[in-house]
């Protein structure tokens, strides 16, 4: 197991009086072991105690050719593998359970009396994870520079007659053209009332003269996500969607100037949404500021207006102020990862932010 990762874990566990934990989501059996094990509907378990008698509950179906830096105990398919994981447990001791662990197995723990006492130990594990080492950000920011090239190549097809599910594929095959393991989240490309809906199912529509095109993207580069979003226009804008258009990159912009440490998660939040609200046009937007990324698109952490977190350096989060005006078939978001520095933040995207419109021919 990564040792610095695990120190800080284990840190964490002294401060949060947990002295024993089980860590089930295969990300963060990863983020310690560098190591994937996807077990499907079977047991998948990492113990770990704060004195270091840690160890994992793998079925036989998993075997590991590497050195995990744990002890390994295998069990197969007629086993009970939660009774044998019970065995390692402290019984007389509080244990933290990761909320991705499903009911049956944390029921079966309680039933076998593992433990004195259950609680949700996934805040240890996704506070950790929230603070990026110089490989990760190293990963991510390669991460971003791909999904800026990526966004270059797509945005040349937003106006040759695709329509968004093809937009879509479109993007899938860059992203396994730049060499990346698959995309981060479903591609959003969509053409304007599509655009105004941020719940949109990409469909068969296509865009026509002054539409806009909102192109939210990202991708998985050697296990670290990116994610962007650029909107842009169809032959033409209107003064109403560049006036739109103009107060979502304003508003991003002091986001993003309130991303350093000491500031508050929600005061990233804030700073767009009063901006927007300033505007006249709070009540359309409908949703949070941004979210962590690393290894996940979404981690834990939110950029919200009732996250009290103090931002710290190494964090690495989305800022995306959008407006969505569906009786006018006119959405627009600006998104770009930022990863927060001793004194600000670092922006990862560096694809333009200008207002563009892409030539049409109707």
């Amino acid at each position: 197991m990564d040792q610095g990762k695990l120190s800080r874990i284990v840190a964490a566990m002294n401060e949060q009086d947990m002295p024993q934990m089980i860590i089930s989501d295969p990300v963060s059996i990863f983020y310690l072991t560098g190591t994937w094990i996807a077990p499907g509907e079977r047991l998948l378990a990492l113990y770990i105690h704060v004195n270091g008698e840690n160890h994992m509950i793998v079925n036989r179906l998993f075997p590991q050719k590497k050195d995990l830096g744990v002890e390994i105990t295998y069990y197969d398919d007629i086993e009970d593998g939660v009774e044998i994981m019970s065995q390692f447990i402290d019984k007389t001791q509080p244990i933290g359970i990761d909320k991705t662990w499903p009911a049956r197995f944390l029921l079966r723990l309680q039933e076998l009396g593992a433990g004195s006492k259950f609680v949700n130990g996934s805040v240890i594990v996704d506070t950790v994870r929230q603070i990026k080492d110089e490989k990760e950000i190293e990963l991510l920011r390669i991460s971003s520079k791909i999904n800026d090239d990526v966004m270059a190549e797509l945005v040349k097809y937003a106006n040759q007659g695709y329509t968004e599910k093809e937009l879509n594929a479109k993007a899938r095959e860059i992203y396994a053209a730049h060499g990346c393991e698959g995309v981060s989240f479903d591609p959003i490309t969509a053409y304007a009332g599509g655009a105004a809906d941020p719940h949109h199912v990409t469909d068969d529509s296509k865009g026509k003269r002054g539409d806009c095109v909102l192109l939210d993207i990202g991708g998985f580069k050697d296990n670290y996500a990116s994610d962007m979003t650029r909107t842009f226009f169809l032959g033409e804008v209107s003064d109403r969607a560049r006036e739109v258009y103009e107060i979502v990159r304003e508003a991003e912009a002091r986001g993003i100037a309130a991303a350093k440490p000491g500031n508050k998660m929600k005061d990233v939040d804030l700073a767009c949404r009063n901006y927007i609200t300033e505007k006249g046009f709070g009540e359309y937007f409908t949703h949070r500021t941004g979210h962590s990324c690393g290894l996940e698109d979404h981690e834990w952490g939110d950029v919200s207006s009732v996250n009290e977190a103090i931002i710290q350096p190494g964090q690495c989060f989305s800022i995306e102020p959008g407006i969505y005006l569906p009786e006018e078939n006119l959405g627009v978001r600006i998104e770009d990862l930022v990863i927060i520095t001793e004194d600000g933040c670092d922006v990862l995207n560096k694809y333009p932010k200008d207002l563009i419109v892409l030539p049409f021919e109707d």
